[in-house]
């Protein structure tokens, strides 16, 4: 595999389960899919072709393409051929689901750009070696070779429009204010073609994707039995929340994204580490390859002993490994461990301390700034006055250390050239020195 090893090893089906149908059904990654029985028997016997794709929308993928990029995984370890699609056409047209206007249509080159960099992420997760090695694909490749004339002949005569605006995305689009444009009308017709060309030239009999797309993931289907006289099948797997409605991923109002110059691995670790107790075991079927003898371990930890947090620690762990890999799990486990004094603070890499602070409330200051103005400019404290009883309390850490002198200054001792300033137990600031 050409990515990082994870912490857990991932194996080709759960022990606890016959079938690689089961376990992902355990692992809650089936909301809506076609025949179900034959879904199963299709799964448990020779190795069939599947994909899924990726709109190049943004220049990285998400925690919601996570689950996506897990569930192809999960099929090539029980011996399954993926194809990784990429959406060199799609990208340029826009998905009508999820939004109540329509997508900004960003340039080709910007499309092509993003292109390349979702194709090396989706390569991360995937195994290009052995008899099911995977391959990647774009849509570009035999949609940009289509006259308008060829692809209204020989696509578009098989869907009906009455079917097409039935589909809860376009319904929606067209019961909004702002409507919908033939342009992104069309892209379900773009996905059908998808399936069917991938039916043609690898024998693909599989697709996933998530069930907002349900409408997008029939199309192909209902298109392959028409022109080809085949059932094909599709897996819808569930849109993930939090156990009280709101939308998982976001934090302040930003995606989680998997390329960590848009999302620190530290950031990210966060992020999983503050799971509720609600939520964290469906985490762990869904973003881990933890077996299931291991989750309902943690299962019995949640309920015991909530206060240790351990199926939140294991989780952070096991989903930063496998994006960014281990050594960078470890870096950010040491960061966690140390900004609350569970370790050295002078230990830490200096790339992997700067990210960490700068996800902390934070300021830049010239060396040799006197610990009251930090204070003040971090704003642990409002005013002067305040920092100086904080400090006369003894309940200010300047890089691990008690100030117990106001004259302290702040130098930026610690790798990277930062410091780290805490007021109580658990308030943390970053200092840059600049």
């Amino acid at each position: 595999m050409s990515n990082t090893p994870l912490t857990t090893a991932p194996q080709a089906i759960d022990p606890a389960f016959e079938n690689v149908w089961d376990e992902i059904v355990w692992r809650g990654l089936v909301h809506v899919s076609t025949d179900q029985e034959a879904l199963r028997a299709l799964l448990a016997g020779d190795p069939i072709t599947y994909y899924c794709g990726f709109d190049p929308t943004a220049p990285s993928l998400h925690l919601g393409n996570l689950v996506q990029l897990l569930t192809l995984r999960r099929l090539q370890l029980a011996g399954h051929k993926p194809l990784g699609l990429v959406g060199g056409s799609t990208g340029l047209v826009g998905d009508p689901g999820g939004r109540d206007t329509e997508r900004v249509l960003n340039p080709v080159e910007t499309v092509e750009e993003w292109v390349g960099k979702l194709r090396a992420q989706v390569e991360r997760f995937l195994s290009f070696e052995g008899d099911n090695a995977a391959r990647m694909v774009n849509n570009l490749d035999w949609t940009a070779p289509l006259s308008a004339i060829d692809f209204l002949r020989g696509i578009g005569k098989h869907f009906r429009v009455g079917t097409m605006i039935k589909k809860d995305a376009v319904s929606a689009r067209l019961n909004s204010e702002a409507g919908i444009s033939y342009t992104e009308f069309s892209y379900q017709i773009l996905q059908g073609l998808d399936y069917l060309e991938l039916y043609r030239r690898y024998g693909c009999v599989l697709q996933t994707g998530g069930s907002d797309q349900w409408g997008n993931l029939t199309s192909g289907t209902d298109l392959i039995h028409r022109v080809e006289g085949v059932s094909v099948h599709a897996i819808g797997t569930p849109l993930i929340t939090n156990s009280d409605g709101t939308k998982f991923g976001k934090s302040a109002g930003n995606a989680i994204w998997l390329d960590p110059e848009m999302c620190s691995p530290y950031r990210m670790y966060q992020f999983w580490l503050n799971t509720d107790d609600a939520d964290v075991i469906t985490r762990l079927k869904v973003f881990t390859f933890l077996t299931r003898a291991e989750i309902e371990e943690y299962e019995q930890l949640v309920e015991t002993e909530p206060f240790r947090r351990a199926a939140q620690k294991r989780l952070a762990l096991e989903v930063v490994a496998t994006v960014h890999g281990i050594d960078a799990a470890a870096a950010v486990v040491a960061a966690s461990e140390a900004l609350f004094g569970q370790g050295d603070l002078t230990a830490l890499d200096a790339e992997t301390l700067r990210s960490a602070l700068s996800e902390l409330p934070n300021a830049t200051v010239p060396a040799g700034t006197p610990i009251v103005d930090a204070l003040v400019a971090t704003e642990l404290v409002s005013s002067n006055g305040e920092a100086r009883r904080a400090i006369a309390q003894g309940g200010v850490t300047l890089d691990g250390a008690r100030v117990e002198d106001e004259s302290v200054v702040v130098q930026g001792t610690l790798p990277g050239g930062v410091s780290v300033l805490r007021r109580g137990k658990k308030t943390l600031a970053g200092v840059f020195i600049g």
